[in-house]
């Protein structure tokens, strides 16, 4: 069985079948997801989508990492390089 894994910034993280972005990479020891457009820390927080701390930009879209099943080869990155 291979492992499988996404990227977060370049960084390979492996994940479990059925865990969601958010678990795999407080797993992995990252607590905080970068900045958002304000300058504040996103982090994983609630788990169910509603304080929207844990926003990561996915495919090019901001997603809520606790709601996003972890897919292999996906590429995730934080939202403070937008140009907002």
């Amino acid at each position: 069985m291979s492992t499988k894994r996404f990227f977060w910034d370049s960084r390979e993280i492996p994940f479990c079948e059925g865990e969601t972005i958010a678990a795999a990479l407080d797993a992995a020891g990252l607590s905080s997801f970068g900045s958002d457009a304000l300058g504040r820390p996103t982090r994983y927080f609630c788990g169910i989508g509603a304080c929207q701390g844990c926003l990561v930009r996915i495919d090019g879209v901001a997603r809520e990492a606790c709601l996003t099943l972890a897919r292999d080869g996906l590429r995730i990155e934080s939202l403070e390089h937008d140009d907002v």
